[in-house]
């Protein structure tokens, strides 16, 4: 038997690889980790914190809400007044034309002076209050402005509103004049508005300086938390002043994690945390899972399970987008368990969720449930063979979520009321995306080459296409298998091993008879086409079916379990009944054993050494000459005795008690197999 604990030689190219791993997927899951402190916390005014107990970590002050902002800015910019700056000498410019225009030719038209006079007198007035351009004084009206401040060279005045001007208003207060004595058909004759034009220009620059001198009296404070202070706890309601300082604490959080200094700490720290945790990983390989190192396609998918989760919360938390808890976590263990074994799959989920983790503000919690969810996903799923236990286990995974949620929350609220239930919608989408293992799966056996109980079992199915065929052409092969699948299906359970495989290993060992059906005793209906062969000829054809029985796996596709059990079930052994008569008839003669020999190898797995055992334990009991408890027993021991002192078991790590059970079970399968019925009594007369 192999040893388990066989001393391995030191290996530089090993180191290496190892290495490469072990930085690959610490640089690939530092990359996708935050960098920046973000707050993470997620809450709503009049609503439980779901978190544990929160405390400030520095001083911060506690900014007033958006609204009370609002509402003293308004406040403050009731008193506010826009700058405008007045041109003078547009105003003279604009008189000076008019009076131009009255010599030349406006005379003819309003012949008298005084109204030359009359005229150039409210330009005078409208010109010294002031013109805006219909836009200006419309925005004024919507701003609910009052008043203006009026720039002239450097002293300001304030003027109302409700005085300015605009060129239409300015317009009728030519035409329309108190003065009912002008003639107003002949003032609208000489087209007054070519002589109005605003004079009042906005000062963008000063009504700003303006505006901030005003805002910079406005605390935008309420108050000061301290470090250490607390903030809330879990349960508690957040209400307006607890909302004001969770605000104000995100505001800073996002202000502190911006600095050089601060992002470098954190990668640093993130690359320190993240190597711990994967070399204590590839610690616990080296250690228990050593064989793992010499599979591929077995420690990539563990180190691509446990960088992939990390990555896609990563990525959700640095988006805020939805929430970390619909990620099918338990799916880490599931799969590992279904493909290798229980203890690495808890080790990979443990080491995975905690890395998960430092992307999270409340790790506690997360670790807790993620942790209790892949113990559950475990225990749940021993082993996959149809669709409905994977179906059992998202509901036993939901559940436990759910569960220790609210075990959580009745710690942390002082009432019922305080529940919260926004949880629970997470998990069910969580139990829902869990389905997702089961078509998963097939991309990982194609992918890293496994085999799940799925397909195993749907391989052992004796309706499809190769079983089938060997049903027809070697019929007595395919009873053989079939007795040969239940025997060493009840072998391997009672040591442990896998049943499912063993029992599809041995509905597949012997399909390489089907080249040569007629060559093989079960299938023989009165000659033996051996007759006519001698005995080297006799034995290529039998050993041929081993070779024959690979090239058929090939071209059905069969995994490569499969393929180990058809090459391995004789192992190195010899064809003994041609070996012996061989030598018989050549006495004296040195025999070339490797003519007789099959090529093997010998079983290296469990699985293999019972389809051994059992393979030539039910073929020699169909030659016993009675059935009795004594003959089966005698038959067993001495066939497998045989087979452990010509060294079948030597790389096989199956122990000599597991070897004791497997024969007292093959004893009790093979007496229920041949037992003989009673014989009924014949009636006397």
């Amino acid at each position: 038997m192999k040893s388990l604990h066989r001393e391995q030689p030191f290996s530089y190219k090993e180191l290496l690889y190892k290495c490469a791993i072990s930085l690959v997927t610490v640089a690939v899951i530092v990359y996708f980790l935050p960098k920046e402190g973000k707050f993470n916390y997620q809450f709503d005014i009049n609503k439980p914190w779901k978190y544990g107990l929160l405390q400030a970590s520095f001083d911060f002050p506690i900014y007033k809400g958006d609204e009370q902002i609002q509402k003293e800015q308004d406040s403050l910019m009731a008193f506010y007044q826009p700058y405008y700056e007045i041109d003078k000498t547009q105003g003279e410019q604009m008189i000076q034309k008019f009076k131009d225009d009255y010599n030349k030719n406006l005379r003819n038209i309003i012949p008298v002076p005084a109204y030359q006079h009359h005229i150039e007198r409210i330009l005078e007035v409208i010109y010294e209050k002031g013109v805006v351009s219909m836009d200006d004084l419309a925005s004024l009206k919507k701003e609910g402005r009052n008043t203006i401040r009026v720039v002239n060279k450097n002293t300001s005045s304030q003027l109302p509103t409700e005085e300015l001007y605009t060129t239409k208003q300015a317009y009728e207060a030519l035409i329309n004049s108190d003065t009912v004595h002008y003639n107003k058909v002949l003032l609208q004759r000489c087209n007054l508005n070519n002589y109005i034009t605003p004079n009042l220009t906005y000062d963008a620059s000063k009504s700003e300086a303006a505006k901030q001198d005003l805002l910079s009296g406005l605390s935008w404070a309420s108050g000061f938390v301290m470090n250490g202070q607390k903030i809330i706890d879990r349960g508690e309601i957040i209400d307006q002043h607890t909302y004001d300082i969770l605000r104000s604490l995100q505001k800073e959080w996002s202000k502190r994690s911006e600095t050089a200094a601060e992002k470098r700490l954190t990668l640093i720290g993130q690359i320190l945390f993240v190597t711990i945790l994967i070399v204590a990983f590839m610690v616990y390989l080296e250690l228990f899972r050593r064989d793992y190192y010499g599979k591929k396609g077995s420690l990539y998918l563990l180190f691509i399970l446990i960088t992939f989760f990390p990555v896609l919360s990563s990525i959700m938390v640095e988006h805020a987008f939805l929430s970390v808890y619909i990620v099918p976590f338990a799916m880490i263990p599931m799969i590992i368990r279904i493909f290798l074994d229980s203890r690495t799959a808890f080790m990979a989920h443990v080491i995975s969720i905690l890395i998960c983790s430092i992307a999270l503000r409340t790790p506690h919690e997360f670790i807790l449930l993620q942790t209790v969810a892949g113990m559950a996903g475990i225990y749940s799923l021993r082993e996959l063979s149809q669709r409905s236990q994977l179906l059992r286990s998202a509901l036993i995974v939901t559940c436990s979520y759910a569960i220790l949620d609210l075990a959580l929350d009745l710690i942390h609220v002082n009432n019922v009321a305080q529940l919260s239930t926004h949880m629970y919608i997470s998990f069910i989408i969580n139990g829902i995306l869990l389905l997702f293992t089961y078509p998963l799966l097939f991309i990982l056996e194609k992918t890293f080459g496994f085999t799940s109980n799925v397909t195993l079992v749907e391989l052992s199915n004796i309706n499809n296409k190769l079983m089938r065929e060997m049903s027809e052409v070697a019929p007595g092969t395919f009873q053989h298998s079939l007795q040969l699948a239940n025997l060493t299906a009840a072998a391997a359970n009672s040591i442990g091993a896998n049943s499912q495989l063993v029992r599809t290993g041995a509905m597949y060992h012997d399909i390489g008879k089907m080249m040569n059906p007629a060559f093989f005793t079960e299938n023989q209906s009165g000659v033996n086409p051996h007759n006519q062969l001698s005995y080297k000829q006799s034995a290529q054809i039998v050993i041929n079916h081993v070779t024959d029985g690979m090239k058929l796996a090939d071209k059905y596709n069969l995994p490569k379990v499969i393929k180990d059990f058809i090459c391995t079930h004789h192992g190195r052994g010899l064809t003994k009944y041609f070996y012996i008569s061989y030598q018989n008839e050549h006495p004296g003669e040195e025999i070339d054993k490797e003519a007789f020999r099959y090529p093997g190898p010998n079983p290296f797995t469990k699985e293999q050494a019972i389809l051994t055992m059992a393979d030539s334990v039910e073929a020699a009991s169909r030659s016993l000459p009675e059935y009795t408890e004594e003959s089966i027993s005698n038959l067993v021991d001495k066939i497998i005795d045989a087979q452990v002192q010509e060294g079948y078991f030597k790389e096989c790590p199956i122990t000599f008690k597991d070897i004791a059970t497997v024969k007292a079970v093959f004893k009790e399968k093979l007496k229920t197999m041949y037992h003989t019925r009673i014989s009924y009594p014949e009636l006397k007369k």
